[in-house]
């Protein structure tokens, strides 16, 4: 009776310990969640729905978008630091809940390095710098004249204090030694009506704001406020090539999971959403937004952030943004 006693005991406990071995290696076995931190038809939630349908038939399970707006994108990105750390939650996020928000706000309620941790950079979203249709401006050359004119009164809308719009135009008066107003405005739409009323003079928007009216010449773009030249606007050159190299504006999306994820599902997750944004069609449909697929490697990935840490921080602290 002992001896079978003892026998089932460790039939037991040698169960316990396959079990999770198991579980690890069905993972998926049950459909993801992916939380976008904005709301339904914003950028980041096209994005995620286009690669997620395609990540969802590699995987084999369904992937739900949970979309969680507010607190400019921190809300949802701290509820997907917070999720269990088991690879069936995982988010997007972007540059300022990832990056500027960690110098703008006195207390976050995550760590983005801590908290979080990269699975791969989606896409880029480049400004574009851009004046109106009828400005005399024609050139980069022609706006930096105007920008360094001792009498000249120049103003620039932005999506918000502390963007990529407002920090890239301010990132370029101070490379350029030149003097504009920030004038803030709460949506690229708005943004772009000040251009197109005479209220700003130039801006650096994304290209989904402004596109449909450099198309029908409401609009003149000058350059892409990017290292690389943009698909969609291939005859129009970057700020680096003349002359301003280093100023970058992009409004990126990236994939991230909550931080203690085990590596091998990380892996999983990465090569998932990697191989979907490289698919033909998923490009295809990407790029009709005006966005730039990406799919990096994690590491890839954790090192731009660092880069545009490195960019924005110092910008941010001289010019004393802060949200708090």
């Amino acid at each position: 009776m002992h001896r079978l006693i003892r026998a089932g005991l460790a039939a037991a406990l040698a169960l316990s310990v396959s079990v999770p071995a198991l579980a690890a290696e069905k993972w998926p076995s049950k459909p993801l969640t992916l939380v976008v931190p904005f709301g339904p038809g914003s950028s980041p939630d096209m994005m995620s729905r286009v690669i997620a349908e395609q990540a969802a038939k590699d995987l084999g399970q369904a992937i739900v978008v949970q979309n969680r707006p507010g607190a400019s994108g921190n809300l949802g990105t701290s509820v997907i630091a917070k999720a269990a750390p088991d690879g069936y939650t995982f988010g997007v996020s972007i540059t300022g809940p990832m990056v500027n928000n960690t110098v703008l706000y006195d207390n976050l309620p995550y760590d983005p390095k801590k908290d979080l941790s990269p699975l791969t950079l989606g896409v880029h979203q480049p400004n574009i710098l851009v004046v109106p249709g009828n400005s005399p401006i024609k050139s980069v050359s022609d706006l930096t004249k105007a920008m360094q004119a001792p009498n000249a009164i120049n103003n620039f809308p932005s999506t918000g204090a502390g963007t990529v719009s407002h920090l890239s135009v301010e990132l370029l008066l101070e490379r350029v030694g030149g003097k504009a107003v920030h004038v803030p405005y709460a949506s690229s739409p708005a943004a772009v009506t000040s251009l197109l009323s005479g209220d700003t003079n130039f801006a650096a928007l994304p290209p989904i704001a402004v596109m449909s009216m450099i198309k029908d010449g409401r609009l003149r773009p000058l350059a892409v406020v990017s290292s690389q030249r943009a698909s969609f606007l291939p005859e129009v050159p970057t700020l680096a090539e003349q002359g301003l190299a280093g100023i970058e504006g992009s409004g990126w999306i990236g994939f991230v999971a909550p931080s203690g994820v085990p590596d091998d599902i990380k892996r999983q997750l990465s090569v998932a959403l990697i191989t979907a944004i490289k698919h033909p069609e998923v490009q295809a449909r990407l790029k009709t937004q005006f966005m730039e697929p990406v799919g990096n490697q994690p590491a890839e990935f954790a090192q731009y952030m660092d880069e545009e840490l490195q960019r924005w921080k110092p910008l941010i602290k001289r010019l004393n943004l802060s949200v708090n």
